[in-house]
């Protein structure tokens, strides 16, 4: 009898992406799927500057917030990661860190963290929400994806398995509050954006 795979763990997530950045380079959809979260994320920023949180290579997201006057600031704890954000987005502040504890010690008008804030485990979701408030100035937004009910799920990226989990909604808008943000938009399984589950907040 064949055995199961083990399930990933969310400590997993860094070394996969680091083993794996060349092809995800390649394999990643760059069709601009997530205009429709793009535009509203445009509309509802005060400014132009914009953190963007596990920003991976840089395409096609921050290529098109660059296009969009966006000043981008991309963080990854995947060096390699980081080497593809560099040749896709030339002239963006980079910084090799865990999202997780992050402290940059300035605030921008937009917080990204799409496709990357749901690998992690529900404990390290709950503290991201200080990280979010002090890095997101009054007035300024925070865009985010999840999933649409507390999960764990499992997902792949060229084959290797990485690990996804979600508090429910409800849990989310209590955490967002706490941290001083309003909910402007959730969009659970949402059809224009590939069933993504996404949020827009605004610092309050």
């Amino acid at each position: 009898m064949l055995s199961k795979p083990p399930r990933p763990l969310p400590g997993d997530i860094l070394p996969t992406y680091r083993l794996k950045a060349a092809r995800y380079a390649v394999i990643r959809n760059t069709s601009l799927f997530e205009r429709p979260m793009l535009d509203a994320l445009d509309r509802a920023a005060p400014g132009r500057d914009l953190l963007d949180l596990g920003c991976g290579t840089g395409r096609p997201l921050a290529q098109d917030l660059r296009r969009r006057g966006f000043r981008i600031t991309g963080v990854d704890g995947a060096a390699e990661m980081l080497a593809h954000y560099r040749r896709n987005v030339p002239g963006a502040v980079r910084v090799h860190r865990d999202m997780r504890g992050l402290a940059l010690g300035r605030c921008f008008d937009a917080v990204l963290a799409w496709d990357s804030f749901f690998h992690l485990d529900p404990v390290a979701q709950s503290r991201m929400f200080a990280v979010f408030a002090a890095h997101t100035r009054p007035g300024g937004v925070l865009v985010f994806s999840s999933g649409p009910a507390r999960d764990e799920a499992y997902g792949a990226v060229d084959g290797a398995p990485v690990y996804h989990a979600s508090h429910d909604p409800l849990c989310y808008r209590t955490m967002l509050t706490r941290a001083g943000f309003r909910v402007l938009r959730f969009r659970p399984n949402d059809p224009a954006l590939t069933r993504h589950s996404w949020w827009l907040c605004r610092r309050v």
